[in-house]
């Protein structure tokens, strides 16, 4: 299969597709054409949720067994339910891995889930540590659900976390600072959005479903400067453009707190060639989502949030991020894709 494991880095699609070949990664159900990203792999929710009262890890036990201490009650998504805000859930996922050793995965939110509040966060049996996954790891995955600000539908095959598979330990190559935009230099003066906290329920699988003025309040340029409330989720805009070279990849990092009381980017990966000529995206900035903690922050043009980290990938992808088309290539400031135009 196409697994150059001799040179350490993140897997390309072709790679992912050899594991799906071999048997490394199975699923309950047919893969999608879609599933497969340049250089990650989308995740599907199954049938089976649970209501749980508290977050947790497995430490040495099942992710089912650890479950049934924490469980308020079973639900079936088959019909497609609402996960409400505030709560806790664990949905199994379709997806099942069974790595060959030298290979470990990490997951990370996907762009769309990041960008309706949705905290989600992969468990695996046994595993010490929300979204990683060790080599070797043969089990079931499972995804905890915790909705912030809007209350979701969700149903079998809806998609909210991704995968990304590494060989060996790969160097970083890069880091670089990410700055936000408050210039209000769109035209529209808008700077950014803030989600309502009594907006109906979101759709997951209905793109360009929703009226966006029935979920976020526009913020509009002051003097280059914007004040942050505790507890409230805002979507702004990276101040340079974001371009991630064909053969790296890249996961965009919180900055350290010391320097910020908010957290920026719940969703981090970035695919090779957004961002790029090559792959008609020239321009694309980066989209952060951004929740204060516990003291109110004035956030100013230009200020570092967050940093990109670049990657090697093993060989080049034989396709790139936004072949075929996207909806977040060419990117400026953009709310996620279950929502219609601003304007």
């Amino acid at each position: 299969m196409s697994l150059n494991s001799s040179r350490p880095g993140i897997l390309p699609c072709q790679s992912i597709e050899a594991l799906i070949a071999a048997g490394a990664i199975t699923s309950d159900t047919p893969f999608d054409a879609d599933q497969v990203q340049p250089a990650s792999l989308d995740l599907r929710l199954s049938h089976e949720a649970f209501r749980v009262r508290a977050s947790f890890l497995p430490g040495r036990r099942k992710v089912a067994d650890r479950i049934e201490d924490v469980l308020m009650h079973r639900i079936d998504l088959t019909g497609g339910e609402v996960l409400e805000k505030g709560c806790v859930y664990i949905v199994r996922l379709q997806e099942r891995l069974k790595l060959p050793q030298g290979l470990i995965a990490r997951a990370n939110p996907k762009s769309s889930t990041g960008r309706v509040d949705v905290f989600v966060r992969l468990l695996t049996d046994a595993g010490s540590s929300f979204d990683d996954v060790d080599p070797g790891y043969d089990g079931p995955l499972y995804l905890e659900i915790a909705p912030q600000t809007f209350s979701i539908l969700v149903r079998p095959g809806t998609r909210l976390n991704q995968l990304r598979l590494k060989s060996g330990e790969p160097p970083r190559l890069e880091t670089r600072s990410v700055g936000v935009d408050l210039s209000g230099e769109t035209g529209s003066g808008i700077v950014g959005f803030r989600g309502r906290r009594h907006a109906g329920v979101v759709d997951l699988d209905n793109i360009d479903g929703h009226d966006p003025r029935d979920f976020w309040e526009p913020l509009t340029l002051r003097r280059g400067e914007l004040l942050l409330d505790p507890g409230e989720f805002y979507i702004l805009a990276s101040s340079d453009d974001v371009e991630i070279p064909v053969d790296q990849a890249a996961e965009m990092t919180p900055i350290d707190p010391s320097v910020g009381e908010f957290r920026v980017h719940y969703a981090g990966f970035f695919d090779p060639g957004f961002g790029t000529d090559e792959a008609h995206g020239a321009g694309s900035k980066g989209v952060l989502e951004v929740r204060t903690h516990d003291t109110p922050f004035l956030l100013e043009h230009g200020q570092i949030v967050a940093r990109l980290v670049y990657e090697p990938l093993t060989e080049r992808p034989t396709r790139l991020y936004g072949e075929g088309g996207s909806h977040y290539q060419s990117q400026g400031l953009k709310l996620s894709k279950h929502f219609r135009p601003w304007g």
